[in-house]
């Protein structure tokens, strides 16, 4: 007979004694299995006691997190997190610098519980520590003479205890002092800081501006280019992605005004705030550092730097957003002065003196005539192109960078298919709004950058005017697509189908430069578009006739529980997932695996993302899979609903997913990507009995059947198979042709 479900065996540590196995009765008071524990070991005052995890993690058992000890679980009896959190606060405050050094490393390990966390701020322990941080007297300042290791030790376990302790949310940004702020600047600014005072000055810095507006200002005051260059310049890739992350947070949280800001020659951009985003972006020496010392530097580049250059470069590109979004004014001398200007620069033509009312009607039809040439839709006021947004000014913005940076090749493409008369001509007006329009879709401008994608393109880093550049890349693309194709103006929307298939699969490849990106564009014809989609068409080819179509399904239950194996290996083989909060911390992360007999969950924390698979017995807690009730995905998990910031956020919410089991727990996930979210719902979905309905399986499905199919009807190549089974012959006059074989 099974035990009943709320008894749970574990085994119970004290120092200088042997454990002890018990049974925990699940339904009983907390404070009644700590008494019954200490009184095993006859310790009295049962109240300063409490049990801990005895793995690395050494968090608390609380009333709230009872239900995840396990049968098996390792506990430790220990001091109570209010006793823990007495004691530690007396000891940080003690004259022996070794007492107080050996407190403070404590104090780092045991501030990542909660249950700790909160005794410890309720003493002003977080006050307690910035007034550490602060402290300027003559006694730390000889420290730092005379102890110089000492002092950076102590000082490192201060900052990662700080850091550990807001990590939980409890209390407010907003209460810090402008003099704590010029503390951890001054850390950043200094040059020779040990690297782990660094990285957490810069930690601090970044969390004070995504958490309090306040904060964002004091914090832009105090931090310039010139100090966080030399960071950047280093070959610590942490510190580098800890100081782009501090950009990345001031260039989200700056007003619009300061983020739009255009671009002053005037100012220094090594003395210039972080606040003028769009100054510093536009310059071509930070640019550049991050292009030479980062993406371009012989090493590889880890997942957590990669998401900080992804999100630069959304941030980048959402400075279109303004331009995007507005309207031209039709009325505005200055906005019709840019089309003039794309006028004379296309057909030449000099200003002309004010002259009479008939050379005014002849000169507005010529100026007609010259707008249809360039090919606006609206001939007679082409403003009104514009109104639309997207892709409103920015398209204007885009076509008279061309026609100034690119001139030769602006006037040859204008010029080329305004003498046509075969009606193949390509409209460069209407063509450069609708893809200016295609390619602020395909790089999601105005869009929130994503918690989880790594996904930036180097070539986006290699010139000051990267969108305008890409634009005029492909505009020419268009022209020379539109030609190879000999098109139409009804042909117009294929035309750009084919642009944004060209685009998308040249990005594909990640090229290292605009000029890689152009070659590999050259390859990608649309003769070769052809062939590719050719290719593809061959590939997944659905027959249709019902010999095939009853072929395919006695095939597919075999291709199924193929795909069902494959993922339920993949969950055997186990993943390391990444635990998200306010901040994107490195060191978060957490693994799970499905048993080799499919029975058992096994999953645990990490202190760092493993090389290679994680073996069961070092993950600490374990999931029956006979206990799962059942899997929700995206806006149903429950840490989707709770995490308000996350849910405006498309991407997570794809990406999550929770198993529930037994009343109200549950385990929640959300995955790397979306190749391992399909695999780990659909081997889940497989382990309960119920159908795989991810797309990756549907893609899966498709192939394995198409390749199938193919490889059983090699020996009826070149034969045609007939839609309907070939009739049964008659029954002959005589049998004389069967023999008795006996």
């Amino acid at each position: 007979m099974p035990p009943p479900a709320d008894i749970v065996k574990v085994a119970i540590e004290w120092p200088g004694a042997y454990p002890k196995l018990m049974e925990i009765d699940q339904k009983k008071p907390l404070s009644a299995i700590i008494k019954e524990v200490c009184d095993g070991w006859s310790l009295a005052n049962h109240e300063l006691f409490a049990l801990q995890h005895a793995d690395s993690s050494n968090f608390y058992i609380t009333e709230k997190n009872r239900n995840e000890i396990k049968n098996g679980t390792i506990l430790r009896l220990t001091t109570s997190p209010a006793q823990n959190a007495q004691q530690l606060h007396e000891r940080i405050q003690s004259s022996s610098m070794d007492s107080k050094l050996e407190a403070l490393k404590d104090l780092a390990s045991l501030s990542r519980d909660v249950t700790f966390a909160q005794e410890f701020i309720n003493l002003d322990g977080i006050f307690l520590l910035t007034q550490m941080v602060e402290s300027g007297t003559e006694r730390y300042q000889k420290l730092q003479k005379i102890m110089k290791p000492c002092f950076g030790d102590m000082l490192s376990f201060t900052l990662t205890a700080f850091v550990e302790l807001m990590d939980h949310g409890i209390v407010s940004w907003d209460t810090f002092s402008v003099a704590f702020i010029k503390k951890i600047a001054s850390f950043v600014n200094k040059s020779g800081m040990d690297t782990s005072i660094l990285q957490r000055s810069l930690a601090i810095l970044e969390s004070m501006v995504l958490n309090s507006h306040d904060l964002y200002q004091k914090v832009a005051q105090e931090i310039t280019i010139g100090q966080l260059i030399p960071h950047l310049q280093g070959t610590d890739q942490e510190i580098q992605t800890y100081t782009i992350a501090v950009i990345n947070a001031l260039f989200l949280k700056a007003p619009d005004e300061r983020r739009q800001a255009g671009v002053d020659s005037s100012v220094d951009i090594l003395d210039c705030p972080l606040t003028e985003m769009a100054n510093i972006l536009a310059q071509k020496q930070l640019r550049s550092i991050i292009l030479t010392h980062v993406i371009r530097a012989q090493r590889a580049i880890n997942n957590e730097m990669a998401h900080q250059l992804y999100v630069l470069q959304v941030l980048t590109f959402n400075l279109l957003e303004d331009r995007m979004m507005t309207k031209m004014d039709p009325q505005d001398q200055a906005q019709r002065d840019i089309i003039f200007e794309l006028r004379r620069i296309a057909f030449d033509a000099e200003p002309e003196p004010n002259a009479s009312s008939g050379s005014m009607e002849k000169r507005k039809s010529m100026y007609t005539r010259d707008y249809k040439k360039l090919g606006f839709i609206n001939h007679v006021n082409p403003a009104m192109d514009f109104t639309q947004t997207p892709p409103g000014m920015l398209a204007l913005d885009n076509m008279l960078y061309f026609a100034k940076q690119h001139q030769d090749a602006y006037i040859r493409i204008v010029l080329e298919n305004s003498s046509r008369e075969d009606k193949h001509e390509c409209p460069f007006g209407r063509s450069s709004i609708e893809l200016t329009k295609m390619l602020c879709e395909i790089l999601k401008v105005g869009e929130l950058p994503s918690e989880t994608c790594n996904d930036f393109h180097p070539m986006f880093f290699t010139h000051d005017r990267s969108f305008e550049e890409f634009f005029c890349i492909c505009i020419q693309l268009l022209n020379k697509t539109w030609k190879e194709m000999r098109a139409t103006s009804e042909d117009f929307n294929k035309v750009m189908q084919v642009v944004k298939e060209q685009v998308m699969r040249a990005l594909t490849t990640k090229p290292s430069s605009l000029d890689q990106f152009k070659s590999k564009l050259q390859n990608l014809s649309y003769t070769e578009i052809l062939k590719i989609r050719q290719s593809e068409r061959m590939n997944q080819e659905d027959f249709q006739s019902r010999p095939i179509l009853e072929l395919k399904e006695k095939i597919q239950p075999e291709i199924l529980e193929l795909i069902k194996q494959q993922r339920l290996n993949r969950l055997v083989e186990g993943t390391c997932f990444r635990k998200l909060n306010s901040r994107r911390r490195q060191d978060k992360f957490w693994y799970c695996r499905l048993s080799p007999n499919h029975k058992v969950l096994h999953y645990g924390d990490l202190e760092e993302s493993p090389q290679g698979e994680v073996p069961h017995d070092s993950l600490q807690d374990k999931l029956p899979v006979a206990d799962i009730k059942a899997v929700v995905t995206g806006k149903d998990c429950p840490h989707m609903k709770e995490k308000g910031a996350l849910k405006q956020n498309k991407e997570v919410l794809e990406l999550a997913f929770s198993i529930l089991y037994d009343s109200n727990c549950q385990l929640n996930f959300i995955a790397p990507d979306k190749h391992e979210y399909c695999i780990w719902t659909d081997g889940l979905n497989a382990l309960l009995g119920k159908d795989m309905l991810s797309d990756l399986t549907r893609n899966d499905l498709d192939t394995l059947l198409s390749m199938e199919i193919k490889l059983r009807l090699l020996d009826l190549e070149n034969i045609q198979i007939p839609d309907a089974p070939p009739p049964i012959p008659k029954e002959p006059s005589n049998y004389d042709f069967v023999y008795d074989c006996n």
